[in-house]
């Protein structure tokens, strides 16, 4: 098969017998069989009652109910939301009722946390289902079994909703409207040529990070839709991931500088191991990756080590390793289904070599908040959008980042909203007013730190402190909670109460450049 047809469905139907998927026990699946799981759970979701336009909710690791989902709502005019698995049961019941979700399919691992969410979100328990055993929900196979293989009537493409936070602290769903148009209407594998990535072609696509994440099922997708089999990790680690490589001649996969970070750490011995001369494109993205990091896993992989800039609402700008070689610290130019601007904050387009506000605009379609239609008003310009970043654009349309969402921190590649953490401590009767940040950590880039102004008739100190961090426990997910509390004795603030957390945050960051 030369050109592959387009969408994974058609593909499935042409050659059944090909292996699309290797899960993280290495059990292979056919097309055939990937394609049947999927069009079961369709019958099977709508007669539970969903229909074209309605959302699911899934709290899955990586494995083959994760992409039989992901496919379903495809083909059927869902809505798949994608839930972190490392958030707390009402971390998840807010996302789970804010999206509408008829259905919950969650994992075993994630009982606890799924079975809170789903009682306080008040989802009948006919409507939940677990992958293993968990008390009050139905077995997954019942949501499969009975169910025809046949490809279901109405199919119609559906979107994946992910959920990103923002500086109110509550999570919002990225609602793009539904086409109306047949699946195969729709080339859902085009996304990877803005890389290089061609259909087919003897390539494998490395799933190494969490599935939940935006960039890594749009990738895992993608490179399924134009022919490329899947291999998934469960849990990732640096020097499984090299035998992974090794052992399926992998050639894409999506990264974060942290991982990169973890590699370079293996002993020399290690490295020399496993062979990773098949890869083709290790794309990264979603936090900065300091130079040396960078330049020390091209001098060991090749030129394969590639860099985008994007959000869960849209991008970007791509860098190959020539071009981040040839202009250090650029993420990129714009892709071609996108532009790139960048802003002053009376709406001005600004000059090349001039900081401001970076926007971005894709040609593809727009995009809405769930439920929220200030903030999807707000920053924006005419078509263009923005996170918040600043930037700068050269006169050969590099672009180059000069400072991350404004309080943002970024951990391991993952977002952290301060937002939310501040209004957590101040729920504990102790904090007067609280600020947090991210400060340097060696591995993760960035750790969580709580300053705290102790209310009237409390001691600062340890006891205090850890009072505070046990306080956080019961309401935020372990990645989100900060690892240490300082005190102040008041906060920096102006006469209208407007914060200055760099006053606070710099002196962590004395003698070095944080990676914004």
């Amino acid at each position: 098969m030369n050109q592959p047809p387009n969408g994974f469905w058609a593909q499935a139907t042409a050659d059944p017998g090909r292996t699309v998927l290797v899960a993280p026990d290495g059990e292979e699946w056919s097309a055939g069989r990937l394609h049947a799981a999927a069009n079961r759970m369709v019958h099977g979701l709508r007669a539970a009652g969903l229909g074209r336009g309605d959302a699911f909710a899934v709290v899955l690791p990586n494995g083959v109910e994760f992409l039989t989902a992901y496919l379903a709502a495809s083909q059927a005019g869902f809505y798949l939301v994608p839930v972190n698995h490392h958030l707390i049961g009402p971390e998840i019941a807010w996302i789970v009722a804010d999206s509408g979700a008829k259905v919950l399919i969650a994992h075993e691992r994630f009982a606890d946390a799924a079975t809170a969410a789903a009682d306080e979100a008040d989802l009948p328990a006919t409507h939940r289902y677990a992958v293993g055993t968990v008390d009050g929900c139905r077995p997954y196979a019942e949501l499969l079994d009975g169910r025809p293989d046949s490809p279901p009537a109405d199919r119609t493409l559906g979107w994946v909703m992910n959920y990103t936070s923002g500086t109110t602290g509550r999570p919002r769903g990225i609602r793009r409207p539904l086409s109306g148009k047949l699946p195969e209407e729709s080339h859902l594998g085009g996304f990877l040529g803005i890389f290089g990535i061609k259909p087919f072609d003897g390539n494998v696509h490395l799933v190494c990070s969490p599935l939940y994440h935006t960039a890594v099922l749009q990738f895992a997708g993608a490179a399924l839709h134009i022919g490329h089999p899947l291999v998934l990790m469960d849990r990732w680690a640096p020097q499984e991931m090299l035998r992974v490589i090794d052992a399926h001649r992998c050639t894409h996969t999506h990264m974060v500088p942290t991982q990169f970070h973890r590699l370079l750490a293996l002993p020399d011995e290690v490295k020399r191991r496993y062979d990773v001369s098949t890869m083709r494109h290790a794309i990264h993205g979603a936090a900065p990756c300091p130079d040396h990091v960078k330049r020390a896993m091209i001098d060991w992989w090749g030129r394969c080590v590639e860099e985008y800039y994007a959000a869960s609402e849209g991008g970007g700008a791509f860098a190959t390793a020539e071009d981040w070689l040839k202009k250090p610290g650029t993420v990129g130019r714009a892709w071609p289904i996108s532009e790139l601007a960048v802003f002053d904050d009376d709406g001005n387009r600004l000059a090349p070599g001039e900081l401001g506000t970076v926007y971005m605009k894709m040609s593809t379609g727009g995009f809405s908040y769930h439920k929220d239609e200030t903030k999807t008003r707000k920053n924006r310009i005419g078509d263009f959008f923005t996170v918040g970043d600043l930037g700068v654009l050269d006169e050969d349309g590099y672009l180059f980042l000069r400072d991350r969402k404004i309080d943002m921190i970024i951990s391991g590649g993952v977002n952290i909203y301060p937002a939310e953490i501040e209004a957590a401590l101040l729920a504990h009767p102790a904090v007067a007013d609280a600020a947090v940040f991210g400060i340097p950590h060696s591995d993760w880039g960035e750790q969580v730190k709580a300053v705290v102004e102790a209310a009237e008739g409390f001691e600062p100190g340890d006891e205090l402190a850890a009072g505070i961090l046990a306080h956080c426990e019961q309401r935020l997910a372990g990645f989100k909670r900060p690892r240490s509390v300082d005190f102040i004795a008041a906060m920096p603030r102006d006469p209208n109460g407007k914060l200055y957390k760099r006053r606070l945050r710099d002196p962590y960051w004395e003698g070095r450049a944080r990676a914004l």
